[in-house]
């Protein structure tokens, strides 16, 4: 697999898209503090300008020193969106204050589980470039297709009324198309975990299948020839003759659970799309050791991307 990353030059806005398992905090799942410093040193290595981080677990503690600590660290500013009682693993994104300005910030509450962290930016100093870009990182649930789908549902409605998103995160499912994916979908009759099949699974007239629905809802043609979001990994392999974009995220860890699937996606509105260079899935031994998810690295060009964010209205 070609893990190799963008040219770290000034005509390149490169995003990072990764679940740090729990943060990899002593205490949850084996994690020690050596594995979150080494996601740091991991995420540094490719420079990014954005950083859509899932499980910044316990991070809100303390006066977000641990979020504020890996802000540091990347040279970015960094925001995060609430723990839950039942979920203390929350979202959060960092992006680079050289580059962007803060406009708004949102948080969207869905069902208790993992808030979406929802800042706006506007690219810092181009008097042209006016048009804010909302950001989006986010986890759907791991255990509930219903509530995955309201989930998408939500996170659909931050692509619309013209706006410009771009959005990434743990979607605990499947890519709706399917037949043009480089990993077939979970065989369960294979799964050796009874309660993974049960959550990641829908029944249908035909039986018991993989829940892509959130995948749909976010990235399928509508009637009208039309997508909400871009699906930029397809967009890579199909657009960008990329094929290793479809590569599995996770688990990189389990086998109980089938082989590893690109459960973890990022998302845009079609005008960002054509600014896309590249998306990389990155596993190679500094990812693996700091998570059971991959780390993904899209690749933008920097003209084309300020070009979507200039009002056409």
């Amino acid at each position: 697999m070609d893990t190799s990353v963008e040219p770290t030059d000034d005509d390149v806005i490169r995003v990072a898209c990764w679940n740090v398992e729990h943060n990899g905090l002593p205490g949850h799942c084996g994690g020690d503090d050596w594995r979150r410093r080494l996601a740091h040193n991991a995420l540094r290595t490719h420079r990014p300008h954005i950083v859509l981080r899932q499980e910044l677990t316990l991070a809100d503690l303390d006066g977000e020193r641990v979020l504020h600590e890996e802000g540091k660290k990347l040279g970015l500013s960094a925001i995060m969106a609430p723990g839950t009682p039942e979920s203390p693993n929350p979202c959060g994104v960092l992006f680079d204050p050289l580059l962007f300005s803060l406009h708004a910030r949102y948080t969207h509450a869905t069902n208790g589980w993992h808030p979406i962290c929802n800042p706006v930016l506007t690219l810092r100093n181009d008097p042209d470039a006016t048009k804010p870009l909302s950001l989006a990182s986010f986890h759907l649930c791991s255990y509930d297709p219903p509530t995955r789908e309201t989930e998408a549902r939500r996170l659909l409605t931050l692509g619309g009324s013209n706006r410009t998103a771009l959005i990434g995160g743990d979607c605990n499912s499947y890519p709706h198309r399917y037949a043009d994916e480089s990993v077939p979908l979970p065989d369960w009759s294979a799964v050796q975990d009874p309660v993974h099949v049960e959550q990641r699974t829908i029944r249908t007239a035909a039986g018991r299948v993989s829940d892509t629905i959130p995948d749909d809802i976010l990235a399928s043609t509508k009637p009208g020839g039309r997508r909400a979001f871009i699906d930029l990994g397809h967009y890579a392999a199909t657009e960008l003759g990329q094929p290793d974009a479809l590569d599995a995220t996770a688990s990189l860890w389990r086998t109980d659970q089938g082989p590893a699937q690109r459960i973890d996606r990022m998302y845009c509105t079609p005008d960002l799309a054509p600014a896309l260079r590249s998306l990389k899935v990155v596993t190679d031994q500094s990812v693996v050791d700091a998570s059971d998810h991959a780390l993904i690295l899209a690749a933008f060009d920097h003209e084309s991307f300020r070009r979507a964010l200039i009002p056409t209205w």
